[in-house]
């Protein structure tokens, strides 16, 4: 029998491990992402493991989860994307405060700065997800940093607008799920990490197709 059937009576079967997974990344994930700073490669790191457990069945636990951290955050260019998303989430923060202080042209400010920030939400969690790939699908070479990862995710973001619209209902639910109970903000990136890595592997397989 194969390793992906469950035996009868076994409770414990490919998906609950799966599942466990998951919640174990996700934590890791939360834990990781504190300083702010860290919160690209922890996210990046948790994607690319569970991308690997789906793709090669390669275990996905904490343990490999923080040896994984460990050695990218030894990288300078970990650091650069995370002091560039502390630095945006505070102009951002300080640009809405200003569209809801009732300013002249507050109302278009305010939508240009919603749009922005979306599209900027779903470039960075697509690029995440997309982490040490190569720039296309079925591309070969190097695999790529964060500045491959991110021209691919922008490119992908307008060519794949489904997949933008579901990475954006997953980052919502996300943060509606950990709104509604506050605990779950440790448990909902694991999440979060798989939603991402089925949108990037469901927007490959259709960009093969059409390749073919």
């Amino acid at each position: 029998m194969s390793a992906g059937v469950r035996e009868r009576g076994d409770l414990f079967g490919p998906r609950f491990e799966l599942f466990a997974d998951v919640l174990g990344i996700g934590l890791a994930t939360a834990v990781a992402a504190i300083p702010v700073v860290t919160a690209p490669a922890a996210l990046s790191t948790a994607c690319d493991l569970l991308r690997r457990r789906q793709g090669h069945g390669e275990p996905a636990t904490a343990g490999r989860y923080v040896a994984a951290l460990r050695s990218r955050l030894r990288r300078r260019s970990e650091w650069v994307a995370g002091c560039v998303l502390a630095a945006t989430v505070p102009v951002l923060a300080a640009d809405a405060a200003l569209a809801g202080a009732g300013l002249p042209g507050a109302r278009p400010f305010a939508a240009v700065l919603g749009v922005t920030a979306a599209l900027g939400a779903v470039i960075g969690l697509r690029a995440c997800a997309r982490y040490g790939l190569p720039a296309g699908a079925g591309a070969a070479g190097q695999r790529g940093g964060w500045s491959v990862s991110v021209r691919a995710a922008a490119a992908r973001t307008v060519r794949d607008l489904p997949g933008s619209g579901l990475v954006l209902l997953a980052l919502s639910t996300a943060g509606v799920c950990a709104w509604m109970l506050p605990p779950l903000l440790f448990l909902v990136p694991g999440p979060l990490a798989l939603a991402l890595v089925g949108i990037e592997l469901r927007a490959a397989a259709r960009d093969l197709t059409e390749d073919q």
